[in-house]
């Protein structure tokens, strides 16, 4: 089941990014086993069954904290292949369960680390959410509208993309390269640097003299006509984006748009009025009523759907993009692959539900395991 069969992940219960790059290597086939904490939860408090950042791995309670906790724990990671933790820098190794003790255990294993600011430099120790690591990378000051502040797009470039996705990036990478040379290491993933990285195209334009920067002010984030999105009669947005010639031309032949007015593609002088002008267009008919007209052509167009929309698009239903577990509708994993299909194995856990079971795997005879809950060390669904 997926491309990365074969691999154990150990997850330390985290927020946001971390469970969001084991998420993706679970849907890839990986065995993930998250170790959640024996106290409270943690986090923004939700039903288990919708933290779909959780889908598709077991779940074993650890008491951290306790010499019997810390040794289950180091005997799991004997036998996997890379370990996942969000804390801040020098949480995990004032536990005793830092990189030089993880990788002396195993030294063939890869250490996961997500953080926001990064493992040195003045911030790394201080607290950040996504806005904070997009606002100092550069991205945030150019997203919003022309005239008001810069506004988050939710939490998507910083944790998400920025985080999460780097971290299984990396992870994958390093595991790669310990399966070849047997060396494990410690991958560095902060949201910071990811969310930086993901500018690169636009720190290039910057260097040419090519991008100023402000909301409104790049064609790909408000100031041309031809890349936007434009509200309909009936409230609903509809998306352009005719950057290229050809898609300009067949623009402009759907719409019946002058060359008079609308010849002239990029000057950006011109771009206000055109801008007025497709408004107004567009403001003439229903967002339907545009998806009939557009949809099908080669303008670069969609309709802005909400996220209760889109499992229901025709596309996405052809492509199966959604699917449904255990009574909740999710995005499917991705990317796909020709010969080694990934699928998600469970819906979320529940904290500790495959404790008992996880122990009986790693040898732990029914006696340990009862001490072990006596003592604390760990829980289980009715501790």
């Amino acid at each position: 089941m997926g491309p990365l069969e074969g691999l154990r992940i150990i997850e330390l219960q985290g927020i946001g990014p971390g469970p969001f790059c084991a998420m993706m290597l679970a849907d890839m086939g990986a065995e993930v086993i998250r170790i959640d904490r024996t106290g409270a939860a943690g986090g923004l408090p939700r039903a288990e069954r919708f933290d779909l950042l959780a889908r598709g791995r077991r779940s074993i309670r650890l008491n951290l904290k306790s010499p019997e906790g810390i040794e289950i724990l180091m005997r799991m990671v004997e036998k996997s292949d890379g370990l996942i933790e969000g804390f801040r820098p020098g949480v995990i190794e004032r536990l005793g369960i830092g990189p030089e003790q993880l990788l002396a255990r195993n030294p063939a294993l890869v250490v996961g680390r997500m953080t926001g600011w990064g493992q040195e430099g003045p911030l790394s120790s201080i607290a950040g959410h996504d806005i904070n690591y997009i606002a100092l990378s550069g991205a945030l000051f150019n997203f919003g509208t022309k005239d008001g502040p810069p506004s988050p797009p939710l939490n998507l470039v910083g944790d998400f993309g920025g985080g999460g996705m780097l971290l299984a990036f990396g992870m994958v990478s390093a595991i790669l390269k310990a399966k070849l040379s047997g060396e494990g290491q410690v991958v560095d993933a902060a949201m910071v640097d990811g969310a930086s990285l993901l500018s690169t195209a636009f720190f290039g334009q910057l260097a040419q003299g090519r991008f100023q920067e402000g909301r409104g002010k790049h064609p790909l984030n408000g100031a041309s006509h031809y890349y936007e999105v434009y509200e309909c009669a009936d409230g609903e947005f509809i998306s352009i984006a005719s950057i290229e010639p050809q898609f300009y031309a067949e623009l402009k032949r759907l719409l019946n748009l002058s060359e008079d007015d609308f010849g002239e593609q990029m000057k950006p002088e011109l771009w206000p009025q055109q801008k007025t002008q497709l408004a107004a267009l567009f403001h003439s008919k229903s967002r339907e009523a545009w998806c009939q007209l557009l949809q099908q052509s080669d303008i670069c167009f969609a309709p802005v759907l909400r996220f209760s929309e889109a499992p229901e698009d025709p596309h996405s239903k052809a492509r199966n993009a959604f699917i449904e577990i255990d009574g909740v509708v999710q995005p499917a994993p991705a990317p796909r692959f020709s010969a080694t299909p990934a699928e998600v194995s469970r819906p979320p856990a529940q904290r500790g539900e495959h404790t008992d079971e996880l122990l009986r795997e790693w040898s732990y005879s029914p006696e340990e395991i009862a001490d072990l809950h006596q003592s604390g060390a760990i829980k289980g669904l009715s501790d």
